[in-house]
């Protein structure tokens, strides 16, 4: 049974050195990559070595070497975590048949021709991220959809390469803060008892000036004085007109997300639909999905080189859900939440101690909807208790984990990101710092919780009826 199950009956790991030897792992899994980001290494491989040397310094410090390897299988062996692994792969090939098939030059012709260029086109990015975003509540399948199509043509058109990844990012975060499907609304509002209508447009207020602020930051910043340096801009006597077709792509994914259908049956979908369109509007040939090379005895083709793309983020998800397995085990996340109910001394107080609680969680978990529904329990009776009503402890606890994942080196969507960004002829490789760094969006919500908590802004918003602490 694996040890974060809520009936396993072995005690949680212990690790010599007390709580230091407990954060020890994560804190050289931080410092590591954090240092590589800084160095200017934007490959995700390069954050391999670290996660092993994180679960090695654990192996070597845990008292019980076996239940730390079960812990580390254990977070790993996830069905998240193959939901994730299978969607990368999925969403390699899918990008790979996009951008085979001319529709990235195609866009790039057609925004030109529109005179969406520089800061224009990196603000209109980030609307297209955050409708699709919105109507999806997924932000990572609009990292995985979106990025392949918005991207690379930027060069070309002026604008500023970070930028531009920063704004797909933060439209991604808009939908994953505000989106009435997305799972961190669902389970924010859950977990608080409220209704997800009233959750959703009490968090309005926070959201909307934030993206008002981060598009037109977006048309300031985003221009860059090297159009056409790297990319020369196609004629129109070079843009296939059949490459139109393959947005059919996109909307297919789309739909299927919108019928919630899943996200791996979208991205199979998608897949055939690109395959399908690609062949009939000669955008590729059934050789170049795939064809056998005798002298070098392998197989190349489209289709092999879309997977290969994602082998990187796909060990990175693999290695790092096995440290937060061994670290879940310690029940380190436990006694940090309680700790809390105890610390409270007033509305404000319960509010911080709610928002650097689902932060810890974050941190610890790396995945959103987890974090909320790991300290639900404790912010709802640390916050109803105080008089903080049941949305604003939901806005809260969402507009949290809306940030620190989108913004650091070492969470998966950063990460994705910057991995989405290789491969792509005309348009740098960025890293995950990078992505982050220039998520306006994101780093927007920080500046917005931190006044909202400081300040009391918002706390009178839609007042739910008394509550007793359960």
């Amino acid at each position: 049974m694996p040890p974060d199950s809520p009936s396993d009956p072995r005690p949680p790991l212990s690790f010599r050195g007390g709580l230091f030897g407990t954060l020890a792992p994560l804190g050289l899994f931080l410092v590591g990559v954090s240092w590589l980001g800084l160095s200017g290494a934007p490959d995700e491989r390069g954050f391999w070595p670290v996660l092993l040397g994180a679960q090695l310094l654990g192996l070597i410090l845990v008292r019980d070497r076996h239940a730390y390897a079960d812990a580390l299988l254990a977070g790993m062996s996830r069905p998240l975590v193959m939901v994730m692994v299978l969607a990368w792969l999925l969403a390699g090939v899918l990008g790979t048949l996009i951008r085979e098939s001319g529709l990235v030059e195609a866009l790039v012709w057609s925004a030109d021709a529109a005179g969406v260029s520089g800061g224009a086109y990196v603000a209109a990015s980030f609307i297209v991220a955050a409708l699709f975003s919105t109507v999806t509540g997924t932000s990572l399948g609009t990292l995985l959809v979106c990025a392949p199509l918005l991207y690379p043509p930027g060069p070309a058109l002026g604008a500023d390469p970070a930028w531009l990844l920063g704004a797909i990012l933060g439209g991604a975060t808009f939908g994953d803060n505000i989106s009435p499907i997305s799972d961190t609304t669902i389970a924010s509002a859950g977990t608080q008892g409220a209704d997800v209508s009233g959750v959703v447009r009490t968090r309005a207020r926070y959201a909307l000036p934030v993206a008002g602020v981060t598009l037109l930051l977006s048309l300031l910043l985003g221009g860059s004085s090297d159009i056409g340096s790297t990319t020369a801009l196609p004629g129109s006597e070079a843009v296939a007109p059949a490459a139109f077709a393959m947005l059919v792509v996109p909307a297919v994914v789309l739909v299927l997300l919108l019928r919630r259908e899943g996200l791996i049956p979208s991205l199979l979908y998608g897949i055939l639909a690109a395959v399908t369109v690609g062949l009939l509007t000669g955008g590729f040939t059934p050789s170049d999905l795939m064809r056998v090379d005798h002298d070098q005895f392998l197989a190349t083709g489209l289709l092999l080189d879309g997977m290969t793309r994602a082998v990187g983020i796909s060990i990175f998800t693999i290695l790092i859900m096995g440290l937060v397995g061994a670290v879940e085990a310690a029940g380190l996340l436990d006694r940090i939440v309680a700790s809390v109910g105890r610390r409270a001394r007033g509305a404000t107080s319960a509010e911080w101690w709610i928002v650097g609680t689902t932060s810890a969680a974050v941190l610890l978990t790396t995945h959103s909807a987890v974090a909320i529904l790991a300290v639900g329990d404790v912010a709802r009776e640390t916050g109803s208790a105080f008089g903080v009503n049941r949305y604003r402890r939901a806005n809260l606890m969402d507009l949290t984990v809306c940030t620190w994942p989108f913004l650091f080196p070492f969470f998966i969507p950063t990460i994705l990101a910057a991995a989405l960004t290789g491969g792509v002829e005309g348009a740098p490789r960025l890293s995950a710092w990078t992505a982050g760094l220039h998520n306006i969006h994101s780093w927007g919500l920080l500046a917005m919780v931190v006044l909202a908590v400081a300040t009391g802004w918002g706390r009178a918003a839609r007042p739910s009826p008394p509550e007793s602490v359960r």
